[in-house]
């Protein structure tokens, strides 16, 4: 395999069709490394699988219309496969490829591919089309477009193209219509064109990453530069404009404008407080689980006081007899009480109340963060 070939002329020179096809063929070439390379293949613009809703005029039975909107992809060997105008999906290539009574509700795949035409006529005879072809596949044909292998570096774009697989979805069958579409399916869905890139740069100082082109309440990151520096991560809200979650100023002040749970950092201590009756299960403070506590990241000290327990008279004694946490973090507290006005003095014991104080400490160790 030799490396690329650029045509190169002089004054003079006859130029046969192979001098003009290979200037051609060397743009193409290097447009597919490009694509290829730089970036990863699947659906750059539009391809989406839509419906419309349709009526049998013999069953009166109700089905969808489904077209492919226009749109671009990108496949594994670098060629751009375009669609320029709706596609509406032709039930007859559908029965062609898994017969008339195709299983109800079940997602079947639907791919496009690209392909050369050669065109007709005596002003198009020196004209090849790039178009395409869409393609149904059977129950589980997904699981093709991952066992798909990019040709090796320097391999020039294969004329006619070699097929290469791009998932757009998948349809539903019944009653010899199609009856609905579903973007995913056994985990498979339509895979997007990417970028391959270990350094992005702004040209603006503004550099905004968001999950959708133009939807608002998406999530979005934008990492600005100028005289005040700052990493935001909010949402989107049209126009450009993100509203801010969360932001890390250069001098690592963190501003959030929610609540913050997560893990614990080593030397850290979280407290709860209040009180609690005899039988009654501690609460740990929030953020802390009892998993953290049972497998030793986090240490939990407990101090509990007996509190004085309502009594007939004001004369009444009182005295702790069991005062305590066990093992699972539940209260004991019993309390004897004696009152001398009774008649006949009586010694009777009840259940008591606790003020507590929980405090959960994350201990340092050797191994480092324990959260």
């Amino acid at each position: 395999m030799t490396a690329p070939l650029r045509p190169a002329f002089h004054e003079g020179q006859v130029l046969a069709a192979a001098d003009l096809a290979a200037t051609v063929e060397h743009a193409r070439g290097a447009a597919a490394r490009h694509a290829k390379y730089l970036h990863d293949w699947g659906i750059a613009e539009g391809l989406a699988l839509t419906t419309e809703s349709r009526t049998d005029p013999a069953t009166k039975g109700r089905f969808v219309e489904v077209t492919v909107s226009p749109g671009m992809a990108v496949d594994g060997t670098g060629r751009e496969i375009v669609v320029p105008s709706p596609v509406v999906l032709r039930e007859s290539d559908f029965a062609e490829v898994n017969g008339a009574d195709g299983l109800p509700d079940e997602p079947y795949p639907v791919f496009l591919t690209a392909i050369d035409r050669s065109g007709t006529g005596s002003c198009a005879a020196n004209r090849v089309e790039e178009t395409y072809q869409v393609l149904f596949g059977r129950l589980g044909d997904e699981r093709l477009v991952a066992e798909q292998q990019a040709p090796p570096v320097g391999t020039p774009l294969a004329s006619p193209p070699a097929r290469w697989l791009v998932l757009l979805g998948y349809v539903q069958w019944g009653d010899g219509h199609f009856m609905g579409v579903v973007p995913t399916a056994r985990k498979v869905g339509p895979r997007y064109a990417g970028v391959r890139a270990d350094t992005v740069t702004a040209r603006s100082g503004s550099l905004t990453l968001r999950t959708s082109s133009a939807v608002e309440g998406q999530p979005a990151v934008v990492v600005s530069g100028g005289e005040q520096p700052e990493l935001v991560f909010g949402l989107y809200q049209g126009g450009g404009a993100v509203s801010p979650l969360m932001t890390v100023a250069a001098n690592g002040n963190l501003s959030i404008e929610g609540s913050f749970s997560g893990r614990m950092s080593v030397g850290s201590v979280l407290v709860t407080s209040g009180i609690a009756t005899d039988g009654m299960l501690l609460p740990l403070p929030s953020g802390v689980t009892r998993e953290q506590v049972a497998d030793g990241r986090v240490v939990v000290h407990v101090q509990v006081t007996p509190r004085t327990v309502p009594t007939a008279t004001a004369f009444a004694l009182q005295s702790p007899v069991d005062v305590g946490v066990d093992g699972d973090g539940r209260v004991r507290c019993r309390v004897r009480v004696y009152d001398p006005t009774a008649a006949p003095a009586v010694v009777t014991e009840q259940p008591g109340a606790v003020d507590f104080l929980v405090l959960a400490a994350v201990p340092a160790t050797n191994g480092g963060d324990q959260g």
